[in-house]
């Protein structure tokens, strides 16, 4: 099981990594079983960013973060977030021209206004957290991120026959995917319960809402729409996290 995992890491972060032959289809499948995992490592290098920084200056080590964040996965995500945001809004509602306009490879208007839009609001939310919040919740927003991602590609068609994407979701297993995030949220369960629920409770919905769009428009997802879902979730997590706080008076 060694490969799958490193080929989930090579592919999730940029972390150099030099495999001794390329992935076989099977190993592509599995490797999808440890996105939360990649997840998880994800969040414990933000949480080192921050506890190094925080003590310098709380909003420094906010930027910090989320500097580090969009190091570690390559704008990976973001990107997605941008050509999806470009297709959805230039599609006007048609799939095909939707699908044409996000293998376009330059970001549009839309694109780059989301992701000031998000980059902004995930620097805002760190600072938050870091102000009032023990730092170690930042592990929470990427292991749910790569976990929506991998629950969405187990309950949707791909509709694109060719590329990365398509062999992912072939290969997957999807009684696997369903153990895995059973298992992450059982362990978030224990390790916060109330706020566990609370973050649960928002991300299935969240789930449904954005499989019900692309169905809709799509009839399917792509690569594009599961990077955007990982960005939207990490970014609402965090909000959600200060939220649940505020919430409580705490």
């Amino acid at each position: 099981m060694l490969r799958p995992f490193l080929i989930a890491l090579q592919f999730l972060t940029r972390i150099p990594l030099a495999l001794n032959s390329t992935p076989r289809e099977g190993e592509m499948g599995r490797s999808l079983l440890f996105y939360p995992l990649i997840g998880l490592l994800i969040g414990v290098l933000l949480v080192i960013t921050a506890t190094l920084s925080r003590d310098i200056n709380l909003f420094l080590s906010a930027a910090l973060v989320v500097t580090v964040w969009v190091i570690i996965t390559g704008g990976l995500h973001l990107d997605g977030l941008a050509d999806t945001a470009d297709a959805w809004i230039g599609g006007m509602g048609s799939k095909a021209q939707t699908l044409k306009i996000m293998k376009d490879p330059a970001s549009g208007p839309m694109g780059v206004l989301n992701l000031v839009l998000l980059i902004q609001l995930k620097t805002a939310a760190v600072y938050t957290l870091l102000s009032l919040y023990p730092v170690y919740y930042l592990i929470i927003p990427p292991v749910l991120g790569r976990g929506m991602a991998i629950l969405l590609l187990a309950t949707i068609p791909y509709v694109r026959e060719a590329g990365l994407g398509y062999t992912l979701s072939r290969e997957l297993s999807k009684e696997k995917i369903w153990l895995v995030n059973i298992a992450s949220g059982l362990l978030l369960v224990l390790a916060a319960p109330a706020l566990a629920v609370y973050l649960i409770l928002f991300c299935a919905g969240l789930l449904l809402l954005w499989r019900h769009l692309l169905l809709k428009r799509l009839a399917g997802c792509t690569g594009d729409t599961v990077g955007a879902l990982i960005e939207i979730t990490e970014v609402s997590v965090l909000i959600n996290i200060v939220l649940f706080f505020y919430l409580l008076g705490l």
